[in-house]
């Protein structure tokens, strides 16, 4: 009996001890499946320095769009607009966010306000590539939001909307910005 006891406890010692080295493992197994979880990022957070720039990064390294950049951030669409597209983005600089009325651009920034802004900025945006010699008077473009932009060429010049120009055009990996002068914000 004295040598089935012995057994018995070794055995028990045995078991124990496989039960906290595998609780380790599986801590260990769970904490890098968190790590690795915290670690995954969205398009943006790709690491490229070789191939061109997609809408954001140009746009992000614009001194002339740093509003748009912000609020861009805010409405937590950065990964979206960082996706292959294609995406025709009309790109008001900051002078065009300045035009808006005080505390605007202020409002929309805050986070109770992202659904509007959400909208407000994806009335910017196209699927689909519109190279600016392509656009024709009279032609509507169906935006991200649901909205829809209307093109009038006014003495040589292409507008949005009858009010924003577009002031230049610049090619992306995942599609084109038209910088223009002027928000656009969709009437309801």
């Amino acid at each position: 009996m004295q040598k089935t006891t012995k057994i018995l406890i070794g055995a028990g010692i045995l078991l124990a001890s496989f039960s906290c080295s595998n609780s380790g493992e599986e801590k260990s197994e769970s904490n890098a499946t968190a790590e690795q979880q915290e670690s995954v990022v969205g398009q943006s957070g790709v690491q490229d320095d070789v191939s061109a720039k997609n809408v954001v990064q140009v746009a992000s390294g614009s001194k002339d769009h740093s509003t748009l950049v912000a609020a861009v951030k805010a409405a937590e669409l950065v990964d979206v607009l960082s996706n292959a597209g294609p995406f025709t983005v009309f790109a008001p600089t900051n002078a065009a966010f300045d035009k808006l009325p005080a505390g605007t651009v202020d409002g929309l920034l805050k986070p109770e306000a992202k659904e509007s802004l959400q909208d407000i900025l994806q009335y910017h945006v196209s699927v689909g590539v519109y190279q600016a010699d392509a656009l024709m008077d009279g032609q509507t473009l169906g935006q991200v939001n649901g909205g829809n932009l209307t093109i009038t060429k006014v003495d040589g010049k292409i507008m949005i909307n009858g009010k924003a120009t577009i002031v230049a055009s610049i090619q992306a990996s995942n599609g084109v910005i038209h910088v223009i002068d002027e928000v656009l914000l969709q009437s309801k």
